[in-house]
């Protein structure tokens, strides 16, 4: 079954195309070390020279008063310049040409600084090209560090119109899954029983804010409730209530875009004169200007204008202090790189104990940049491997554990990588797995018994997938309404796979699991995997991923209990363990 996974380097053809258009240039991509800066740490950072681009002298341009740093040819107007050292030469294959390094380092700050920069590459001729499109960068000096409840969570992620309209309330009438359902915020409160006792601590919302859409990433006004989803104070008695059960709550925020009925476009692309019309960028005033995935009716935020930069960061604070604990930031590829410090250090300041993280489906070099900017990014490429592997089974788990390994070596171990199996934005899991339920046990076996916390989207726990593909209807675009029904409430619900979950949830919480980073593979082959935690004592996950039975036997074993996702006999023989895994199974055992 095709699966599909939003974003613009789904396609071979499309990752080698982006690769391809970053070498050739003048880039820096983020590249420093350390990435998360303390206090007394001298930061490096590196700038590449394309195999076509002439570089006699390179240059970075720095500010540490939040000003930006102004300067050209070497010559700093506001700030410092810094000229960097020429490195490495580098062989590009796929360009068939050479890349030039060049590098510099950025004296140490002290606490609270936002170091903002610039770098560029000169030419012999005078002519200066400035790294990434003349972007601005910074980073954040400081010692914060990330939230311990973050790590301890099960998240539950619901999209606010497909999850319950209330009690006295019917689904709306609809003619097509992108209308609008009727959930309401009464409707989730009314809920949170079966989102508790399922084992979720922490709940994560779509978008709340006023919109025009049953989805929310189309907002009007970043202060206001969409009334069809309820009012202020219906969302201050869920707050209340989840806090009250010692449960958090993740708001799903917005800083890219918004919707083109957002009263600053309209007064933009109304007048030229507008103050707003900086809070753009236009391409040929009023009607071509920069936008979300080429949808008109979100255009992108100028975030480089210190008013709307103010402005989204106070909206963050306004719900921070309004209750919320955490933010969950859509598409955080899209805003101009220098935002992030100065969002995280109002952000750290209002709520130190805030979880922010990102939503970057880029690479994972992409993800490691908000290292010292975010906790965090969701980790679609552990929910690509697992798909892949698990649902629709085009890789075999000796690719799945090489990359199990090189992955979590490749992240700093406090940097927080949310596990999913699937989102709003995509097809079901369990819709890809063809709604085999043993493959999406399985899989999700695997995502708890790994370190970083689960995130768990409405209705899987119960078996709602969908009733066709997200792409294979209306001339092949379809709907991402496909992957978002309306939730399963009574006897539509698979009561057997809830308690699987409620049984699951409450292993990793009993054993710790996210506290165990040292993870081993002990054997693998096509089919099967066997992984260890090596932290005294030691726990092991056996999987089968193949369609046949699969026996083991593990000697001088000290195992005493299991958890599997299918049922499995396990006979102990002194200090061996013998048994048999269904197809698409595994075991956890302790």
């Amino acid at each position: 079954m095709l699966d599909f996974i939003f974003g613009d380097m789904v396609s071979e053809g499309d990752r080698i195309d982006k690769y391809r258009k970053m070498v050739r240039g003048v880039s820096h991509l983020s590249h420093r070390f350390p990435l998360q800066a303390k206090p007394g740490d001298e930061v490096l950072l590196r700038l590449s020279s394309g195999p076509e681009i002439l570089t006699k002298k390179a240059f970075i341009y720095y500010t540490t008063d939040k000003t930006d740093p102004v300067g050209s040819k070497g010559i700093a107007q506001n700030g410092c310049v810094i000229s960097m050292q020429s490195g490495n030469v580098n062989w590009n294959m796929p360009e068939w040409g050479y890349v030039q390094v060049f590098s510099g380092m950025i004296p140490a700050q002290k606490s609270g600084t936002v170091v903002r920069y610039r770098m560029s590459s000169l030419s012999p001729t005078g002519d200066e090209t400035f790294a990434d499109d003349g972007k601005y960068y910074a980073y954040c000096v400081d010692d914060c560090s990330n939230p311990q409840w973050a790590r301890e969570a099960i998240v539950y992620h619901i999209m606010v119109d497909r999850f319950s309209p209330g009690t006295g309330k019917q689904w709306w009438t609809v003619q097509d899954v992108e209308d609008i359902y009727g959930g309401t915020l009464k409707g989730i409160l009314e809920h949170l029983d079966h989102i508790q006792k399922l084992g979720a601590n922490t709940l994560y919302l779509s978008p709340l804010f006023s919109c025009n859409s049953h989805h929310g990433y189309d907002s009007t006004d970043y202060y206001a409730i969409e009334p069809r989803f309820g009012t202020k104070e219906e969302f201050r008695a869920l707050l209340d209530e989840l806090h009250q059960r010692g449960m958090r709550f993740i708001m799903d925020f917005v800083p890219n875009h918004w919707s083109s009925r957002h009263a600053t476009f309209q007064d933009a692309i109304s007048d030229p004169g507008s103050s707003y019309r900086d809070w753009y960028t236009f391409y040929h005033y009023p009607d071509d200007y920069e936008c979300f995935f080429k949808v008109k009716e979100m255009p992108q935020i100028n975030l480089r204008n210190k008013d709307a930069r103010k402005y989204m960061i106070d909206a963050a604070c306004y719900w921070l202090d309004f209750g919320v604990d955490g933010l969950r930031i859509d598409y955080a590829i899209g805003p101009t790189p220098d935002f992030w410090a100065d969002l995280r250090q109002a952000i750290k300041h209002t709520k130190p104990d805030c979880w922010i993280f990102g939503e970057v489906i880029d690479p994972p070099d992409s993800q490691q940049a908000l290292v010292g900017l975010m906790d965090g990014c969701l980790d679609f490429h552990l929910l690509e491997f697992l798909r892949k592997t698990i649902a629709s089974q085009e890789w075999d788990l000796y690719k799945f554990g090489a990359f199990l390994m090189k992955h979590f070596a490749f992240f700093p171990t406090d940097f927080i990588l949310p596990s999913m199996l699937d989102n709003h934005d995509m097809d079901r899991f369990l819709w890809i797995a063809g709604n085999d339920i043993r493959r999406l046990k399985l899989a999700t076996l695997i995502q708890c018994f790994l370190p970083n916390p689960p995130f768990l989207y409405y209705g899987t726990e119960v078996g709602l997938s969908q009733n066709c593909g997200v792409r294979t209807v209306y001339g092949g675009q379809g709907h991402l309404g496909e992957a978002r029904l309306p939730m399963l409430w009574g006897e539509k619900q698979d009561h057997g796979l809830y308690e699987y979950f409620q049984q699951l949830y409450q292993l990793r919480k009993d054993l710790g699991l996210h506290k165990r980073r040292e993870i081993s593979i002990k054997q693998v082959t096509s089919t099967e995997l066997i992984l260890d935690l090596e932290n005294d004592p030691a726990i092991e996950l056996v999987i089968n991923n193949g369609a046949e039975d699969k026996h083991f036997d593990l000697k001088d074993s000290t195992f005493k209990a299991w958890f599997g996702s299918l049922p499995v006999e396990v006979k102990k023989e002194q200090k061996d363990l013998h048994f048999t895994l269904p197809p698409y199974s595994g075991v956890i055992l302790y």
